[in-house]
């Protein structure tokens, strides 16, 4: 049988975790909800040990996303993926990057995969921001594809603005979390 449609979804339970009407004041703040969001689909066994979110540049909340690779049998359900299709569904656009819009920013528990950086160029973000570096990730047994310094400075040609390793060692713990509850390495 043929499918003819696909869903991209969260898991039920990051309703109940993330405050839309907040106001996420400072990079931390948003960093750690993305290392709250690995960690719970960790425990809760929905998904991989990432997570992402979305914020418009006055630390409104737009979008997140939990990593869904197993749960959805789709290998590019990354939480990185996720998290910028549910902002572009927010703000009923495919690009974040509107005229009379505010800016947006993508804010990830681990250093994005060459997949989702190709997104990150795409998406109209105009600054990533990430905790645990592709180190950990690559010692948690997860293959980040090809992604090169040249990979980093083409997105800041393009005007992207990239910050590595904010709270990496919280970050890198829900990666080795995962390792210790044995969670499947889907792209080793």
């Amino acid at each position: 049988m043929r499918p003819t449609e696909i869903q991209i979804t969260n898991p039920d339970w990051v309703d109940s975790m993330v405050d839309y009407s907040s106001r996420y004041t400072d990079d931390e703040a948003r960093v750690r909800l993305t290392i709250q969001l690995a960690r719970e689909n960790v425990l809760r066994r929905t998904g991989g040990p990432f997570g992402a979110a979305v914020f418009d540049d006055t630390g409104r909340l737009v979008g997140v996303g939990t990593n869904g690779v197993v749960r959805l049998r789709n290998s590019s359900a990354h939480a990185e993926i996720v998290a910028l299709a549910m902002a572009q569904a927010a703000v009923g656009s495919f690009t974040l990057q509107n005229d009379g819009q505010p800016c947006h920013e993508l804010f990830s528990s681990c250093e994005p995969c060459a997949m989702c950086l190709g997104a990150t160029l795409w998406s109209g973000v105009t600054r990533v921001v990430f905790s645990a570096m592709r180190e950990d990730a690559t010692q948690s047994g997860f293959d980040e594809g090809p992604v090169f310094a040249d990979s980093y400075r083409y997105l800041e040609n393009r005007g992207i603005t990239i910050e590595r390793g904010r709270l990496r060692s919280e970050g890198a713990a829900v990666l080795k979390l995962y390792v210790e509850q044995g969670g499947p390495i889907y792209n080793p």
